[in-house]
C-alpha cells in the first residue's frame, strides 16, 4: 500500500501497518474533508454563544466551569497542549507514534471532532514527511485517553517541542519548515480534539494483533518440531478428537500440527509394536489446546480492535444531528482489558514452549539424545544455558502478565477518578511480544538440533524445510560455540516469518 485514503469509514489493520511500519502516504478523501468542514461550522456557531460550551468557551477537566473570554481562547488551546505534553522517560518507538497520529487523523476525518480542515491536513502532512514527534514512555493513564502522548504530537504540529526525522532529532519548528508545513495555531475545541482519544493504546493493540497472529503460527511450527524430535505421536491431533471440544483456535492449531508433521519418517519409525509409550507429556500432547486458547483470545482482541477502529472518540463530540455533547467514550477500559488478556495468553504460550525445550536437554526424558544435545557431553554444555535464557524470558513474561487495567489512580482533582491504565497495558504487551518471539526462537533452535541428531531418520517435509532455512544462518550440531549470535539469528528468522514461510512451501498455508 503506497497511499492510504483517510475517510469517514474505519481503517483496517493492514492500513495501520502500512503507515506505521512501512511509511505509506496518507490522503484525506473528499468525503472526509466535507465532514470536517461541516462539524467545524457547528463549533464556530457555538463559539459566539453566551452559554458555556465545554472545551469551546470553558476550561478543561476540573476547570470546566470556568468561562473563557473569546480573546483568550487561542491561548487556552495552546496552554492545554503545552501543559499536557508532560511525558517522561524513554522515547516511544517510531511505529507507535506513527500509528497514534494516523488513528487520531482517522478520528478527525469522521467529522465528529469539530477541528478545522487545516489542522487535519497538518497531521497528514507530518506523516507524509516522516516527521515523528518525540513521545515518552510515561504520561498516559488511559483516560481521558492517551493525553500526554497525544499532546506531544499536537505540540509538534504547533511547531514546538522535538521530533525525529529519520535518525535525527530536531526542533519541531525546524522540521516543519524544512518540509514546507506551517505550524498550526489551534482554535476553539481543537486542543481537546487532538488529545482525547485512545489512539496510542489502540495503535499498539493493532500492531500486536498482527505480530501475535504470526507468532501463533510459529508456535505451531515449534511444537511440531518438538513433538517430532521427541518421538511423540501425532495421533492426538486427529480432527475427530479435536472436534470433541469445538474451540476454533484449537481446531486451527491441530490442523497446522497435522500438516506440519505429515509424511515424517521420524514419526513413522516409532509407529510399531515396539513403541512402549502410552501418551506424551502435556507440553506435547496439549499443544493445540494451549495454542488454540491463545488464538481465541486473539480473535476476541481483534473484535475489540475493529470496533475501536470504527469509533470516533472525542470529548465533547459533534453528533450527527449537530449537538455538541460531553461523553465518556475516551475511557480506555475496552482496549486495556484485551491488552492485558493478550499478555496473559502470550505468557502461557511461552511457558509451554519452554517446557517442550527443557525435555530435549534431560537425557532421562529426551529418548536417546545426548545430554543437553551436547557434541561431547562433559566437555561441551550444548544448549544448557540457552534454556536458562528461555526460562528468564518466561519468568519476565509472567510478570508482564499481571494486569494493568485493574489499577486506577485518581487524577485531575478527583474529576477523573477512575482511569484505565490501558497505555501501560499496551507497553507491557509490546515487551511480551518481543519476549515471546525470543522464547519460540530458542525452542526452534533446540528442536532443529534434535531433529538433526535423529539422522539418518528424516523429518517431515515441512519441518525439514524450516530446519534447512535455519541452517542457512545457524550451523548444525557440533562442538560448543558462541551461542548468542545463533539465538539472535533465529530470533530474526522468527520475527521476519522466514521459518514459517519455508515450512509453508512444503505443507501449504498455515491457519
Amino acid at each position: 500500500m503506497d497511499e492510504i485514503e483517510i475517510g469517514v469509514e474505519a481503517l483496517t489493520e493492514p492500513q495501520v501497518l502500512a503507515v506505521a511500519r512501512h511509511d505509506a502516504l496518507v490522503r484525506l478523501t473528499d468525503e472526509a474533508r466535507k465532514a470536517i468542514a461541516g462539524s467545524r461550522d457547528i463549533i464556530e456557531g457555538l463559539a459566539g454563544d453566551p452559554e458555556p460550551h465545554y472545551g469551546i468557551s470553558t476550561g478543561f477537566g476540573a476547570l470546566a466551569t470556568k468561562q473563557i473570554a473569546p480573546d483568550d481562547r487561542t491561548a487556552l488551546q495552546r496552554s492545554l497542549i503545552r501543559s499536557h505534553a508532560a511525558g517522561s522517560g524513554p522515547e516511544v518507538e517510531r511505529e507507535v507514534v506513527r500509528a497514534l497520529m494516523l488513528l487520531r487523523l482517522s478520528t478527525l476525518a469522521t467529522g465528529r471532532t469539530g477541528v478545522r480542515l487545516e489542522t487535519a491536513e497538518t497531521y497528514a502532512a507530518m506523516l507524509n514527511a516522516g516527521i515523528s514527534p518525540v513521545v515518552h514512555e510515561f504520561g498516559s493513564l488511559g483516560c481521558s485517553g492517551d493525553l500526554a502522548p497525544l499532546a506531544h504530537c499536537a505540540l509538534a504540529a504547533m511547531g514546538e517541542g522535538t521530533v525525529r526525522v529519520g535518525d535525527q532529532e530536531l526542533p519541531a519548528a525546524e522540521a516543519l519548515a524544512a518540509a514546507g508545513i506551517s505550524p498550526v495555531v489551534l482554535r476553539e475545541k481543537e486542543g481537546l480534539a487532538l488529545t482525547n482519544g485512545v489512539d496510542g493504546m489502540l495503535g499498539m493493540l493493532t500492531l500486536a494483533t498482527h505480530d501475535l497472529a504470526q507468532l501463533y503460527r510459529t508456535a505451531d511450527l515449534a511444537a511440531a518440531m518438538s513433538v517430532e524430535a521427541q518421538l511423540g505421536t501425532d495421533a492426538v491431533f486427529a480432527a475427530d478428537l479435536q472436534a470433541l471440544r469445538p474451540h476454533p483456535g484449537q481446531a486451527d492449531s491441530a490442523a497446522n500440527l497435522r500438516a506440519l508433521l505429515a509424511d515424517s519418517a521420524i514419526m513413522a519409525s516409532h509407529r510399531t509394536g515396539d513403541c512402549t509409550r502410552v501418551q506424551d507429556a502435556y507440553s506435547l500432547r496439549c499443544s493445540p489446546q494451549v495454542h488454540g486458547a491463545g488464538r481465541d483470545t486473539l480473535a476476541h482482541a481483534r473484535l475489540v480492535r475493529d470496533r475501536e477502529l470504527a469509533s470516533a472518540v472525542d470529548n465533547p463530540v459533534v453528533t450527527l444531528d449537530g449537538r455538541v455533547e460531553s461523553n465518556g467514550n475516551f475511557h480506555g477500559a475496552p482496549v486495556g482489558y484485551v491488552l492485558d488478556f493478550l499478555a496473559i495468553a502470550a505468557a502461557d504460550l511461552a511457558s509451554i514452549a519452554e517446557r517442550r525445550t527443557d525435555r530435549f536437554l534431560d537425557r532421562a526424558r529426551n529418548h536417546g539424545l545426548p545430554p543437553f544435545l551436547a557434541g561431547d557431553p562433559g566437555v561441551d554444555s550444548g544448549y544448557m544455558i540457552a534454556q536458562y535464557t528461555q526460562a528468564a524470558l518466561v519468568s519476565e513474561l509472567k510478570r508482564l502478565a499481571v494486569p494493568a487495567s485493574v489499577d486506577s489512580i485518581p487524577s485531575s482533582a478527583m474529576q477523573e477518578d477512575h482511569v484505565s491504565m490501558g497505555w501501560s497495558a499496551a507497553r507491557k504487551l509490546r515487551r511480551a511480544v518481543d519476549a515471546l518471539t525470543q522464547v519460540l526462537a530458542i525452542e526452534i533452535l533446540t528442536a532443529a538440533r534434535a531433529l538433526d541428531l535423529r539422522a539418518p531418520l528424516t523429518p517431515a517435509p515441512a519441518t525439514a524445510a524450516a530446519v534447512a532455512a535455519l541452517r542457512e544462518r545457524v550451523d548444525g550440531p557440533g562442538p560448543d560455540r558462541y551461542l548468542a549470535p545463533d539465538i539472535a539469528a533465529t530470533v530474526e528468522l522468527v520475527r521476519s516469518r522466514q521459518l514459517v514461510a519455508a515450512a509453508e512451501t512444503a505443507c501449504g498455508p498455515l491457519r
